[in-house]
C-alpha cells in the first residue's frame, strides 16, 4: 500500500473534505443516488463518460468511509443498491452549489478548459 511521505492534515476541514469527495466522479455519483440512481449499473448509465471500473472503486471508497449504504440482495443474480448515509446526504447542498456554479460559468469556461485540461 502506497504511504505518503508528507502526511495530510487531517485536522483540516478542506483537508478531509478533499479527501473524501475529491476524485472526479464522487460528486456525479452522490447526485446520481440521490436522484435514485442506486443500483450500479443505473450509476454507470447515469455517468457514461467514467469507465464503470472507476465509478465501482470510487463507490466502494464512500461505502467505506461511510458516505453510502449498500444493501445486497439475495439470489442469482446478486443485486446491490447504495443510498446514502446522513453523513452523504449533508454532502447534497454542496454537489448543488457546484452544479450552479457550474452551470453559471459553463459559456466563459467551456472553451478555456478543454484548453488547459
Amino acid at each position: 500500500m502506497y504511504e505518503r511521505k508528507i502526511k495530510d492534515d487531517l485536522d483540516c476541514g478542506i483537508t478531509i473534505a478533499m479527501r473524501v469527495f475529491g476524485a472526479k466522479w464522487k460528486p456525479c455519483i452522490i447526485d446520481a443516488i440521490a436522484e435514485g440512481y442506486t443500483r450500479p449499473s443505473e450509476i454507470h448509465r447515469r455517468i457514461p463518460t467514467a469507465a464503470p471500473r472507476v465509478l465501482d472503486m470510487q463507490l466502494s471508497e464512500l461505502y467505506d468511509v461511510g458516505v453510502v449504504t449498500k444493501r445486497t440482495g439475495e439470489g442469482f443474480p446478486l443485486i446491490s443498491e447504495y443510498g446514502l448515509t446522513e453523513m452523504g446526504a449533508s454532502f447534497l447542498p454542496i454537489v448543488r452549489q457546484l452544479e450552479g456554479w457550474g452551470l453559471a460559468n459553463k459559456n466563459a469556461l467551456k472553451e478555456k478548459i478543454s484548453e488547459v485540461v
